[in-house]
């Protein structure tokens, strides 16, 4: 009797035991869990910042494991971020520069290019101006300095009021190369620092003229068709006319990140490319890569 009465006795201490353990491991293993969540940072692009925004918080939704914010800048400011380590995805709507890409080298650091959208860059004017539509070699003289005065395109004796992005912007790039033929802007040229502002300042100012990504056209501007063969085609800035290719000023937006930090942003990178994440770009007025 006496040693049976022993034997209970040991056999509860065990289970007591096991008990205590398990609730240690059950404990450690939520800690563990705590410590996965993961935060990815996006910074760069202001014609991006758009749709990162909203991906990420779509994202969120379906993976609440990692955290995601974005920030915008510009392009140079994002892949500027990505050399110093405080950004995991540079967002640019221009093509990272060599001299960009061999600091990341130096440095001991690889930059992987994810292509996630394209966009169809859209010249705006105030809504009151008649002239609504305008050549390469013309949007070329208004943004160099030749012409000055709407009047010389058939408008209003009206001085113009060119605005560009600030020089670390993408878009501030792409439009010198892509319709400036690499001249320089005029002296003087009144610069701003996003998006958002050029488009009030635009619907503001009656001689105002811009560029801006396609997602950020409102009706408070117009949108001016736009030819690249000498005023024989005028085509108006659609997502439409820029999947045909028949809208000529047309650029791929990137995301660029270290390849040693692939597996922190290959989750949102792979949501960007799913059917949802393309569907989301299509819905923000940008052009999808499938």
């Amino acid at each position: 009797m006496k040693r049976t009465t022993e034997l209970r006795k040991t056999v509860a201490a065990k289970l007591q035991q096991c008990v205590v353990i398990a609730i240690v491991l059950i404990t450690l293993g939520a800690c563990g869990e705590k410590s996965e969540k993961s935060t990815i940072r996006i910074k760069g692009s202001d014609t991006m910042l758009p749709l990162s925004q909203k991906a990420a918080e779509k994202f969120m939704t379906v993976d609440s494991s990692i955290t995601i914010t974005v920030t915008g800048g510009g392009s140079g400011v994002g892949i500027a971020a990505l050399l110093e380590g405080t950004t995991d995805l540079a967002q640019s709507s221009r093509k990272i520069k060599f001299d960009e890409e061999q600091k990341l080298e130096d440095a001991g650091k690889h930059a992987v290019e994810a292509i996630v959208a394209y966009d169809a860059l859209a010249i705006v004017t105030h809504p009151s101006n008649i002239v609504n539509r305008l050549t390469r070699e013309q949007l070329e003289g208004i943004f160099t300095g030749t012409i000055t005065n709407w009047k010389e395109l058939g408008g209003d004796d009206l001085v113009i009021v060119p605005y560009a992005r600030e020089t670390s912007s993408g878009t501030y790039e792409f439009f010198k190369e892509s319709v400036l033929a690499n001249k320089n802007y005029v002296n003087g040229i009144m610069s701003m620092p996003a998006t958002g502002a050029i488009i009030q300042s635009v619907s503001q100012t009656k001689g105002a003229i811009a560029y801006v990504g396609l997602a950020y056209v409102a009706p408070s501007v117009q949108a001016v068709e736009v030819s690249y063969d000498s005023g024989a085609t005028f085509v108006a800035p659609s997502v439409e006319n820029a999947k045909n290719q028949s809208y000529p000023i047309v650029r791929p937006l990137f995301y660029y990140y270290e390849q040693g930090a692939a597996e922190t942003v290959k989750p949102f990178i792979d949501y960007m490319f799913s059917e949802a994440g393309q569907k989301l770009v299509a819905e923000l007025g940008y052009i999808t890569v499938k």
